[in-house]
């Protein structure tokens, strides 16, 4: 198997620079990985080792009851990249779809926005 990997690599030039790419990229994500560890300054202190942005302290008990505030931010965060995940492909084809597909996205459209304000009405917005 490896000796028909370099005689097809010898017949392409193309695949031949693919894999002298992925070699060169391979050996610089090692010598930037090794860089990085040896030259940084390995000084662990109780105030880096602290909670950051999740809310409770990630090494107790697994029966602490925690907030979900943190989780439903990221949940709203998700739904509202999926709406960007549709809208740029409609934008850039807008000039080319039918009537049909341009009110399909504007009912879309008007039913995130709806479940966005009725979400900003009930407070889930709000952090407190």
């Amino acid at each position: 198997m490896y000796i028909e990997f370099l005689l097809l690599l010898e017949n392409s030039s193309e695949l031949f620079f693919v894999f002298v790419h992925l070699i060169v990229s391979l050996l610089l994500s090692i010598v930037i990985f090794v860089f990085s560890y040896v030259l940084a300054i390995q000084n662990p202190e109780t105030e880096k080792m602290s909670v950051y942005e999740c809310g409770f302290e990630p090494y107790e008990g697994a029966r602490k009851k925690f907030d979900v505030k943190f989780y439903v931010f990221a949940m709203l965060f998700v739904i509202f990249d999926i709406e960007t995940m549709f809208l740029i492909p409609w934008s850039i084809t807008l000039s080319k779809i039918n009537f049909i597909g341009f009110w399909v996205m504007i009912d879309f459209l008007f039913e995130l926005s709806v479940g966005f304000f009725y979400l900003w009405a009930a407070g889930g917005l709000n952090w407190e």
